[in-house]
């Protein structure tokens, strides 16, 4: 199998990050996600970075999980929002993860927070962000 790369994304593209936060972030040298998965290595810097920026760690937190599985070329900013929001907080996690059981997680999210099914990721989708997650964990 081919090794997988790692995808970098603008700050700003990340789901959930309002236009004040993402220019906070990027003022503070946070222009790519890989700047946010640094960050989310190092519990004292990413406390340090919050109080900072006088934001909740729980925010960096949330913001370096995205940018973690945003990194996946499948997941991109299109899906680590839907991912993290059905309880997949890292890559590693979600190698872990059974594709149908998460698929079928993912499905009653849909449908429980837009009413429509039919905007779900299909099982192959699914099946390829854990066959990458795999890849990327080695």
């Amino acid at each position: 199998m081919a090794a997988i790369r790692r995808q970098p994304h603008a700050i700003q593209t990340l789901p959930g990050l309002s236009a004040e936060h993402a220019t906070q972030l990027q003022q503070a040298g946070f222009v790519t996600t890989v700047d946010l998965q640094l960050l989310a290595r190092s519990p004292q810097q990413l406390q340090a970075i919050a109080a900072q920026l006088k934001l909740s760690p729980r925010y960096l937190q949330k913001w370096a999980a995205l940018a973690d599985l945003a990194s996946l070329p499948s997941v991109g900013c299109d899906y680590c929002g839907l991912l993290l929001h059905s309880g997949v907080a890292s890559v590693a996690q979600l190698s872990l993860q059974a594709p149908g059981r998460l698929h079928n997680q993912i499905r009653k999210l849909h449908t429980m927070t837009m009413r429509r099914s039919d905007l779900c990721p299909t099982p192959d989708q699914v099946v390829q962000w854990v066959r990458e997650a795999k890849l990327v964990q080695g």
